[in-house]
């Protein structure tokens, strides 16, 4: 199976390098991610439990159509916590349980363009020799103090034709969703396929996921990593 494609964001309303990314996924009853997304939205599954993810990653190149990347500006650490869903449309795409990023305007701008539950987080990423190391602790909004230190380890790509359905179910996501005034919005997302690699996870601390309001992750995770895509972001639908 290969991947859906992307589709095309005719006017971007930002612009976007996801890089040096780990994917970090969990099984989930339905029901127990159900009760934390909203009614017209409904819990996608893959065998038979939902997923929910958690990626850390470094945003680069962060600029809006007609501007430069500023250096202060377009490049800071992100953790989101997600899982998958569809809308009474059928479409399918992202529920963000928490984001977290390791620039307090970018987590203001996400908060207030977006809509998002941004976090602003001291975060680093650090990528050397095939290996990835993240940290995140929580600052604003809220108590503070949620954390996500992972190490992961990039292996071998998955080649054309591998056999990997659940890989693309969990990754290949082109829209996002959120709430705007109580209304369901929806936002398209235009990258190439990603470049994903088998991986490994070395270390793991983390809370987030319990602070999103679920019960701690159980089992050993299904992890990949990619070096990342440039991206396109559409505006907000109805």
């Amino acid at each position: 199976m290969q991947a859906p494609p992307s589709p095309r964001v005719t006017w971007p309303v930002m612009y976007h390098q996801w890089s040096e990314m780990t994917f970090i996924h969990w099984r989930y009853p339905p029901s127990h991610v159900q009760a934390l997304v909203p009614d017209r939205l409904t819990v996608e599954s893959f065998d038979g439990t939902a997923w929910v993810g958690l990626t850390p990653f470094l945003m680069q190149g962060v600029r809006v159509p007609g501007t430069p990347a500023l250096p202060w500006l377009s490049q800071f650490p992100e953790t989101n916590l997600r899982t998958y869903v569809r809308d009474e449309r059928g479409r399918s795409g992202i529920w963000f349980l928490s984001l977290d990023a390791g620039l307090l305007p970018a987590a203001l701008g996400g908060r207030s363009c977006y809509w998002l539950p941004y976090f602003w987080s001291n975060m680093s990423v650090d990528a050397k020799d095939g290996r990835t190391l993240y940290r995140c602790r929580r600052r604003w909004p809220g108590r503070g103090g949620a954390r996500c230190d992972v190490e992961a380890e990039t292996g071998a790509p998955l080649v054309e034709g591998e056999p990997d359905d659940l890989a693309h179910f969990l990754t290949a996501r082109y829209r996002l969703f959120t709430l705007v005034a109580g209304r369901l919005a929806a936002a398209q997302v235009e990258h190439p396929p990603w470049p994903l690699h088998h991986a490994r996870l070395i270390d793991l601390d983390q809370d987030l996921v319990q602070a999103a309001g679920l019960p701690a992750p159980e089992g050993p995770p299904v992890v990949h990593a990619s070096p990342g895509v440039p991206v396109r972001v559409g505006m907000w639908t109805w």
